[in-house]
């Protein structure tokens, strides 16, 4: 999914394969995902979507605001994460996130440009789920 804050900006959806970078859309605080090669069109991802990071990603401090040079690369170390969606209940804040294996979620807002990513894996979907399980059952019925 596209965070509310990028929402007015072309988008379209990940693909498995997809080279992706940080960018900010508009105001440097709409920061998303773009494909590396088209960096004005978003690249909406699912939640549950897994990719692997180029490099340990690096994203703005808390104290970011007072300290503009103060970076986070407090991820574990780890260059795969699953892409999640928090705080879904509050409005007019970001919700999109990484999630990291050890647990820690990072909001993509926060995430400093020019960070590249792959897409190895989109979640399945409910009705590709329900496909296999009605295959299964006629396959189960022929026996």
């Amino acid at each position: 999914m596209c965070d509310y804050s990028i929402r007015h900006v072309a988008s379209r959806p990940a693909k498995v394969g997809d080279k992706l970078v940080t960018t900010h859309f508009g105001s440097a605080m709409n920061r998303g995902f773009a494909a590396a090669e088209k960096q004005d069109v978003a690249v909406c991802l699912l939640p549950g979507t897994e990719l692997a990071l180029e490099k340990v990603v690096e994203y703005d401090h808390f104290l970011g605001r007072y300290f503009p040079n103060l970076r986070s690369r407090k991820t574990g170390g780890y260059k795969v994460a699953r892409f999640r969606q928090v705080n879904k209940e509050e409005v007019g804040v970001h919700h999109d996130a990484l999630e990291f294996p050890h647990g820690k979620t990072v909001l993509v807002a926060s995430l400093l440009e020019g960070q590249h990513a792959t897409v190895l894996q989109l979640p399945v979907s409910p009705s590709a789920e329900s496909e296999v399980v009605r295959s299964d059952a006629l396959a189960t019925a022929d026996v």
